[in-house]
């Protein structure tokens, strides 16, 4: 049974970076907090990861520990070639040809686009991860803890889980963290779900380190201190300086036309020699860089969530983040950006727990689940957009036109769509989409408690869903009639879609669904009406965005203009802080 007195008590499954810094943030809100990781130690590997002055702005408001860990950690920005433009740019050249001559180095530059002011940062992912892991207390993470089983009894039960060393633990709720083949989506959706799989992008990368050095030598000072990203057919590569300009990193990007057959092992030992053959007719500049890679190195298979994206990140007080519950190609450079901003969301939801549950009637468990729901409500439609993006960049960047000089043209006229989707990944307003998280979960609280009996009644008409897409199994007041994602169903409550009467029972009166997904809105979407009876959605275009980054116009219509001062900061900004923390109870 869970206490309904002290600190809720979450397990947090995977301790990547997004479940460090998810643990150091509910911390921060009273919550006591369990990290288990599968792996003997910190699984990052030296290669770069970059965030953007969005995620990083979600740092400082999850704990400024965060943020200050990625400033100390050697984070640089994505420099223009001009010196004394102070903004950050992603640049895109010509990889391929060789269109002087006279200058078989030249890359023909094909696109630029702004970040802004500290727009993009990089740096090393195994120097990041060690750095946050000093704000998180001593015995709060353990390893070698791999997940077997998850054993749920109600809503107001605590979790079971079981680990393969034959240990097992409760917490009062559980966040699955624990990346893109992971154990808590198989759970909640079950193993024979193709939504509890990631499948193959017929992409694969080469990534590594290059010295700063060596760097220079093969580009030039100018390019080899700037994100640069060369185009060309069935393949491309970017690089970036990370360790206070020390180092490169470097990602090559292949396409794949065979099958990627072992899906337990998605790293396999390659050779230099392989990933020059790839390059052996590209530009004497991307030739250069791959001959400083070192002989023996990995090719790293790509696998998303594009081909069955999950129908619901929570279901009760189970949930899932991160590349766990989206994941995705790494093309737009951002995915752990949407992980941290999965780790705000969460972290300012669960500040919400403690007061609710001493301001109303409900039970801590009826809060968590809200809390779920509402994230998954607030996220969803973001995260799987970014999914579906990722994938349609990469192919723009790898056009096989690039490879024929009559084709040029025609090729060149992406680069206003990836002008676009960048802008709807950077310019995006965490502190809005907090404001609504909490809007949603007040919403969900308030028909929970309507739903509790009042005292001296039999709790008799409450039931619990413990399957991921069926009908209740206890059965005590009849099944949902799309049997989805419900929590729980309680009698004599009207449901939360206000023109969904088919969405929690067969006579539309019979309950509500508390997870709130899939089950309520006409569309379809996240279980908020989709005409904005609610207050959930400002226009109804693509469900509760709430800052209008689910088709946002240019001008700012219903979200985040382009201009957007909370997530792109001008040059006066506080360059250790960006924007000062809002306030979270």
């Amino acid at each position: 049974m869970i206490a309904q007195e002290g600190p809720v008590e979450v397990a947090i499954v995977g301790g990547g970076i997004v479940g460090v810094v998810l643990a150091v943030g509910l911390i921060g809100q009273g919550v006591k907090v369990k990290v288990y990781e599968q792996s003997r130690g910190f699984r990052e590997i030296g290669a770069g990861v970059a965030f953007t002055a969005c995620a990083r702005r979600c740092m400082g408001m999850i704990d400024p520990a965060v943020a200050n860990a990625f400033r100390s950690c050697g984070a640089v920005g994505l420099k223009s070639d001009d010196s004394s433009d102070p903004n950050d740019y992603l640049s895109w050249v010509d990889g391929y040809n060789q269109r002087r001559p006279d200058d078989p180095d030249y890359e023909t530059p094909l696109f630029k686009i702004d970040a802004g002011y500290q727009g993009f940062a990089g740096t090393r992912r195994d120097q990041f991860l060690e750095t946050i892991v000093r704000a998180v207390p001593e015995g709060v993470i353990e390893f070698r803890k791999r997940l077997e089983k998850v054993i749920e009894s109600g809503t107001d039960e605590k979790i079971k889980l079981t680990f393969s060393d034959g240990t097992s633990a409760e917490a009062d709720a559980v966040i699955g963290c624990d990346g893109v083949k992971s154990r808590v989506r198989e759970y909640l959706f079950g193993e024979d779900n193709p939504a509890s799989h990631v499948n193959y992008t017929y992409k694969f990368a080469y990534r590594g380190l290059v010295s700063m050095e060596n760097a220079i030598k093969a580009l030039g000072e100018a390019r080899a201190k700037y994100f640069t990203i060369h185009a060309g057919p069935g393949a491309h590569m970017l690089h970036y300086p990370v360790a206070n300009e020390t180092m490169v990193n470097v990602v090559a990007f292949v396409s794949d036309t065979e099958d990627w057959t072992d899906r337990k092992n998605l790293v396999k030992p390659a050779t230099r020699t392989e990933m020059e053959k790839v390059f052996e007719k590209w530009n004497p500049c991307v030739r250069a860089m791959a001959s400083f890679f070192p002989e023996n190195i990995d090719k790293w298979a790509l696998f998303d969530s594009f081909d069955y994206p999950a129908p619901f990140f929570s279901r009760g007080k189970i949930c899932l983040a991160g590349d766990a519950a989206h994941a995705s190609s790494p093309h737009h450079g951002a995915g752990a950006c949407l992980g941290i901003e999965d780790a705000l969301c969460i972290t300012a939801l669960m500040g919400e727990v403690a007061a609710s549950i001493k301001k109303t009637p409900a039970t801590k468990g009826l809060s968590l689940s809200a809390v779920f729901a509402s994230f998954d409500a607030v996220r969803r439609k973001r995260a799987q957009w970014f999914v579906n993006s990722s994938r349609r960049v990469c192919d723009l960047f790898q056009q096989q036109e690039w490879a024929d000089p009559a084709r040029w043209i025609k090729a060149e006229t992406c680069w206003e769509e990836v002008k676009d989707r960048s802008h709807k990944l950077w310019h995006f307003n965490p502190d809005t989409m907090v404001e609504e998280a909490i809007k949603v979960f007040l919403h969900k609280l308030d028909l929970s408690q309507k739903a509790i009996p009042s005292a001296g009644t039999t709790d008799t008409n409450i039931t619990i869903l413990k399957t991921a897409n069926g009908p209740d199994r206890e059965g005590t007041n009849g099944p949902s009639t799309n049997g989805t994602n419900g929590l729980a169903s309680v009698n004599g409550t009207e449901g939360i879609g206000t023109e969904d009467k088919n969405a929690t029972s067969p006579a539309g009166k019979n309950g509500i669904d508390l997870a709130g997904t899939n089950a309520t809105s006409l569309e379809g979407t996240n279980g908020i009406s989709t005409n904005g009876t609610n207050g959930l959605s400002t226009n109804g275009t693509n469900g509760p965005s709430m800052n209008g980054a689910e088709g946002t116009s240019p001008e700012g219509t219903n979200g985040t203009s382009l201009a957007d001062t909370n997530c792109h900061p001008t040059k006066d900004a506080n360059a250790n802080t960006l924007h000062s923390p809002i306030t979270i109870r």
